[in-house]
């Protein structure tokens, strides 16, 4: 398989599939240039080796629609400003207009393509719109790992017409190696905290993770569906009742294969979904009628602490409460300050991964002191449960 780090750029164009599905303000400038940030190697790289990338990429979700707000042409300058050149837009992604933009782009420029959702074929995973695509460019690089798990065209179907002229970009590259290092090759003891309000959409990486991992903590609004399905008052916290036989066969999972199950002990429980609320602490299984769990408390705290500060290898997925408000960040940011300080003194490697404790991490400015912060929410979750991504095996196959 082709590595960027020793494949000959010199003189190609070369089409890059970029994650820049980043967030505008009202004034539709980037206010989260995360993504943008984490795709500078790999174009650099083909700048540096003498080729031209081409980025093509989605933003939002057009539905096949041409809408000004989703426009890659907003991106431009943010791009452009931390290449320290001028980007070339082009207001289409496929066309003739498009060909010619691309084929008379001398080596060293950069060309951004107009949003690929502005064709329902791109997720529609079109062969001919992949074709289209294909066109344009000598080589083909995947960098996008926030859609690897979508067999769209331009995460998959492309790269079949790129048979011996195909890779990944550094992002892929790191994202692969740090999944990699926490599940396969990582140093026990191993453990993964997972919260975030639901259970539903994390049962198979539970499950999974089971065969991986010597211990699983358990946080957010999905622990109250544990805690009700050992028979605990949890007032009116968050509970799916649907979950709850799913709940009994984890719990009973993990005593079979021997994996220690962390639930909180306590909570900070409010008066209604408000960061006015009032508040107190309370034994988690004994929450009172009309009050809810927003926060883990004190107790379950300094028990996942203990926890974090005993392992070598740490999985971050999901929150331990409402952080988003002040009142109720304790928990969410006591973890992320915890596992930072461990990793900082190469005690520990930590990948952090899913929308919210990326969020988390970043709010807390700690993005620099842990291990690795993945930029695929839902394809590290696949990922995580043994899933084969479109996205990953159209170019190692």
């Amino acid at each position: 398989m082709n590595k960027i780090e020793n494949y000959d750029f010199n003189g190609k164009k070369v089409l890059v599939r970029v994650d820049f599905n980043v967030p505008l303000d009202a004034n539709l400038q980037v206010t989260d240039d995360t993504r943008i940030v984490a795709a500078l190697p790999t174009i650099k790289k083909i700048i540096t080796a003498g080729g031209s990338p081409i980025l093509i990429s989605h933003l939002g979700r057009p539905k096949g629609k041409t809408i000004d707000k989703f426009s890659l042409k907003h991106v431009v300058d943010c791009l452009s400003s931390h290449l320290n050149q001028p980007v070339i837009f082009c207001t289409d992604c496929i066309g003739e207009d498009t060909k010619e933009l691309c084929n008379n782009l001398s080596d060293g420029k950069v060309a951004l393509l107009e949003n690929l959702r502005f064709y329902e074929e791109e997720t529609a995973g079109d062969v001919g719109f992949s074709k289209q695509l294909s066109e344009l460019g000598d080589v083909y690089v995947n960098d996008a790992f926030g859609t690897a798990h979508r067999a769209h065209a331009s995460t998959t179907v492309v790269a079949s017409f790129f048979p011996n002229d195909k890779l990944f970009g550094y992002l892929i590259e790191t994202e692969l190696q740090s999944i990699s290092r926490v599940i396969r090759d990582g140093q026990p003891p191993k453990t993964a905290i997972l919260g975030g309000a639901k259970i539903s959409g994390k049962i198979d990486v539970i499950t999974s993770l089971m065969n991986k991992v010597d211990k699983i903590i358990i946080g957010g609004g999905m622990s109250f569906t544990f805690i009700r399905a050992q028979n605990g008052n949890i007032g009116s916290s968050m509970v799916e009742d649907d979950r709850i036989e799913t709940a009994k066969n984890i719990i009973s999972l993990a005593k079979e294969k021997g994996v220690e199950l962390l639930l909180p002990s306590d909570a900070k429980i409010a008066s209604e979904f408000s960061n006015d609320a009032d508040t107190q602490i309370t034994d988690i299984r004994n929450i009172p009628d009309g009050w809810m769990g927003l926060d883990i408390g004190p107790n379950s705290i300094a028990e996942f602490k203990a926890a974090i500060e005993s392992s070598r290898t740490i999985l971050w997925n999901g929150p331990m409460g409402v952080f988003e408000m002040s009142n109720f960040e304790t928990g969410t940011k006591e973890i992320a300050t915890t596992i930072a300080n461990k990793t900082n003194s190469n005690e520990l490697y930590s990948l952090i991964g899913g929308g919210d404790s990326v969020a988390a991490i970043n709010k807390y400015q700690l993005a620099d002191k842990v291990s690795h912060v993945s930029t695929g929410g839902g394809a590290l979750l696949e990922y995580l449960e043994g899933k084969e991504l479109p996205g990953i095996s159209a170019i190692q196959n």
